[in-house]
């Protein structure tokens, strides 16, 4: 039971620094193309790199703290259903760029994100 309540407050946190980080992105670059999914995306995949690696490789940890950190604080802030459903809206549409901006964007970058976070954590 104390793992659901830890994924559970975790998730708290990651929905509303999600909703934060998107309307703050929303307001600084506009709403044409979704830069706070993006963002979010990123920064999720660097914090699961960085974090599994970390405390896997680095430091011990009881494993309850990846569910704490993975799966529930990016569970509920990183927003892969999000990007799919704004790059199949570009789709619909016809928007081919913001499309594949989105779809390369969010792909490319997330996969550095996490690159960068196994990297940092092996630095540690």
């Amino acid at each position: 039971m104390k793992d659901f309540l830890a994924i559970s407050v975790a998730a708290i946190l990651g929905a509303n620094l999600r909703y934060l980080l998107s309307r703050v992105a929303a307001r600084e670059f506009g709403p044409v193309f979704p830069y706070g999914t993006l963002i979010i995306n990123i920064l999720g995949s660097f914090i699961v790199g960085l974090f599994v690696i970390w405390t896997t490789e680095r430091v011990l940890v009881d494993p309850r703290w990846r569910l704490l950190v993975v799966v529930g604080f990016c569970g509920s802030f990183t927003t892969f259903s999000s990007y799919a459903f704004e790059t199949m809206s570009f789709f619909e549409q016809g928007q081919w760029g913001l499309m594949l901006t989105n779809i390369v964007g969010n792909n490319l970058l997330c996969l550095a994100g996490a690159l960068a976070g196994m990297a940092l954590a092996r630095a540690l």
